[in-house]
């Protein structure tokens, strides 16, 4: 009942207006409903709240790509959210050029599709880096091969994969790359004048440097636009736990491979005798048959252990363990 005037208020106004301290007009003029126009061309269905969030989102995807990409291109990469906003699809497709990375992804269990566009010269700098090179891009841009296009699809589905760390905190997604377009008018996924965002990452491969755009229908969104809020991400967020990440490290590194050698022992022969050495000819080496020998973890010397075979291959037997640096 906050607009309900009380007596005293009510003869206040009065002899305002009386005095004439009080003017009717701007009395009018301040109540008056303001009109704001409404683009029915580009109907505002993404609030900056909306965006915020995408954003928040999209810098954790930044983070993970940053860290997990090294691994396979043995190149620093590094990601930064540039900015977001809201435009028509046909907006974003006519702005882009051929040829042109289109990844489109299927965003299930939310219906339709997402699109992750990334720049030429990016695309080529992961195609020479995948195949030995320094990791540079071309001067002169052309379409790419299907071999290219098969490395680069390589890639494209670990960054699709890391998707779904960052939106768990919305919804579970299982993400999955559908295909590769290099034309942009091969990718009519919606409607020309459907509303997306645009999330805009500046992505770096060494000193290659281009843009990647994360493309996000409001079809495809619309199911948890209400979760597309600081407030709700901030409050569903959950700490990690210190030890999940020993456990990540740990099994990474179990997956490494390193070489593991047996020193049976060493000798030393003069020139004339290498080149003259025939097939039958014995090299008397610094070991006894049944004294232990050095097996070398990498370059250090991590076991001592005795010769034999298991299952009709040479083995050796572990007998100890050399816990000195």
């Amino acid at each position: 009942m906050g607009d309900v005037l009380s007596q005293n208020e009510i003869d206040d106004l009065l002899k305002q207006l009386s005095s004439g301290e009080l003017d009717v007009e701007d009395i009018a003029d301040d109540a008056a409903q303001k009109v704001k126009d409404y683009d029915f061309a580009r109907p505002a269905k993404f609030s900056k709240e909306h965006l915020r969030t995408l954003e928040i989102i999209f810098e954790h995807f930044g983070r993970l790509v940053s860290t997990n990409l090294p691994a396979y291109l043995r190149k620093n990469v590094q990601m930064e959210v540039m900015n977001s906003e809201a435009v028509t699809y046909s907006e974003f497709t006519n702005a882009l050029s051929n040829p042109v990375l289109f990844g489109v992804v299927n965003f299930e269990p939310l219906q339709g599709n997402i699109v992750m566009e990334l720049a030429a010269n990016i695309g080529y700098a992961i195609v020479d880096r995948m195949l030995g090179g320094t990791g540079e891009t071309l001067e002169k841009m052309r379409d790419f091969s299907e071999i290219e296009l098969g490395i680069i699809e390589r890639i494209f589905t670990i960054c699709v994969n890391l998707l779904r760390e960052p939106w768990k905190n919305v919804v579970e997604i299982e993400p999955r790359l559908e295909r590769i377009e290099t034309n942009s008018q091969f990718a009519q996924i919606i409607s020309p004048s459907e509303m997306i965002a645009i999330i805009t990452i500046n992505m770096s491969i060494g000193d290659v440097m281009g843009l990647m755009n994360i493309c996000l229908p409001f079809i495809t969104l619309e199911d948890v636009m209400d979760k597309l809020n600081t407030k709700y991400w901030y409050s569903t967020m959950q700490q990690s736990d210190d030890d999940t990440y020993v456990d990540m490290i740990e099994a990474a590194i179990s997956k490494a491979q390193i070489p593991v050698k047996a020193l049976l022992g060493s000798s030393s022969i003069s020139v004339n005798d290498f080149v003259n050495m025939q097939i039958g000819d014995i090299i008397k080496i610094n070991k006894q048959y049944d004294e232990e020998l050095d097996v070398y973890v990498g370059n250090m010397l991590k076991f001592k252990a005795l010769p034999g075979s298991a299952s009709e291959n040479y083995a050796v037997k572990i007998t100890k363990v050399i816990r000195e640096e």
